[in-house]
């Protein structure tokens, strides 16, 4: 038996995958800010959160957005219609793996989660000010009735 993998329009997989990266941030800042919630007393949570987001600013900047871009530019070239699994790049499936796996260790290794909580909390914010670029451009081009064509 063969699996039919529905195809949707680029605008479609623009959106797909800005609400992914949506999701998984605030997940994992979430996660972050429980553990700070639930830090020992005399941990200066203000400060590992306030240098998570920091840190988010710079990865948004230096690492994401260039991610971001590329990913617009694949997803423009794709055509009309495009399976619904290429919102990411193929080899981009190993690389969440690899973060999925790495986090799970994470989480259970000896590390204080308040501690944790400051790279969740850099890298879900990172996520979340990275995804505006794919809403912003699928909100646009669809009012504009584009659909990533241009």
């Amino acid at each position: 038996m063969r699996i039919r993998i529905p195809h949707v329009t680029g605008n479609f997989l623009a959106m797909l995958a800005g609400y992914t990266w949506v999701a998984v941030g605030l997940m994992l800042v979430y996660r972050g800010c429980l553990w700070l919630t639930a830090a020992p007393a005399g941990t200066n949570w203000l400060l590992l959160a306030g240098s998570g987001v920091f840190a988010g600013l710079l990865i948004h900047h230096f690492g994401f957005l260039k991610i971001v871009n590329k990913n617009l530019t694949r997803i423009k070239q794709l055509g009309d219609k495009a399976p619904v699994t290429s919102f990411i790049p193929l080899k981009s499936y190993l690389t969440i793996a690899i973060m999925v796996t790495a986090g799970i260790l994470l989480r259970h290794s000896s590390i204080p989660k308040h501690h944790l909580a400051a790279l969740y909390c850099a890298i879900g914010s990172a996520l979340i000010l990275s995804s505006v670029r794919y809403l912003r451009v699928c909100i646009t081009r669809f009012s504009r009735k584009q659909h990533l064509k241009d």
